[in-house]
């Protein structure tokens, strides 16, 4: 799940701010926003926030070292999107790796296009990044593109890899969260790396390596949405 936080002293902005998102994004159930008019509230949440929209004039600390202390204290690779009425600190943004910086009053389509250029940057670091599973006691790192598709079996995931198999006790829903939107859940069963599929029907989806998997019908309309959406993004 997509976790966005919004954090501004003025409730109504953050409200507006929240607004603006689920306009955006529609009523998906894969992603959730939360919103603090304090920064030391959100930083007591521990959450590891995807997309953060921070304004920096809080009352109780300022924008920018709440967003210093995130990356410093969590290493957090969020993608911070200042929104503030303050010019002076847009230098200050880069010291904390600021995705972007929008000015008040704020501007719908503006905010639009940031929103969908923080979402790309997004899927681009959560796909970058491993997925980390534990195996008979021990942790591994799983490099995504290496995983061709996860199989459900019974309690457990079956991670099947260019050069082998892995076996793990997960839930596929957590699973489909963790790999992002490079994977679809084509099937109850199943979740298929975009990258791996070579052809499809409204029953199957054939590999590049051979194989083939179910597709629910139900899936196959959401499955064309999604895989034509992902050869675009290439």
């Amino acid at each position: 799940m997509l976790q966005i936080a919004v954090c501004d002293d003025d409730e109504t902005m953050g409200e507006y701010l929240r607004q603006l998102i689920v306009k955006k994004l529609g009523d998906d159930s894969n992603y959730k926003v939360s919103v603090f008019s304090a920064g030391k509230q959100l930083l007591k949440t521990g959450t590891q926030y995807d997309i953060l929209f921070l304004d920096i004039e809080l009352k109780d600390i300022n924008g920018i070292d709440m967003a210093r202390q995130l990356r410093k204290e969590s290493e957090s690779e969020s993608v911070i999107v200042f929104v503030t009425a303050l010019k002076e600190y847009i230098f200050d943004a880069f010291d904390v790796q600021a995705f972007q910086y929008l000015l008040k009053p704020i501007e719908e389509e503006k905010f639009f296009q940031v929103l969908d250029k923080a979402l790309i940057e997004c899927r681009t670091l959560k796909q970058a990044e491993p997925l980390v599973i534990r195996v008979k006691g021990v942790y591994r790192n799983v490099p995504k593109e290496n995983i061709l598709y996860a199989e459900n079996e019974a309690r457990k995931i079956v991670l099947h890899l260019k050069e082998e198999q892995i076996t793990y006790y997960a839930k596929m829903s957590e699973l489909e969260g963790l790999l992002g939107k490079q994977f679809f859940r084509c099937h109850r069963g199943y979740l298929v790396n975009l990258s791996a599929v070579k052809s499809y029907d409204t029953g199957s989806i054939q590999l590049k390596n051979g194989e083939t998997i179910l597709m629910a019908k139900q899936k196959y309309s959401n499955f064309v949405t999604a895989y034509m959406d992902f050869l675009r993004r290439k």
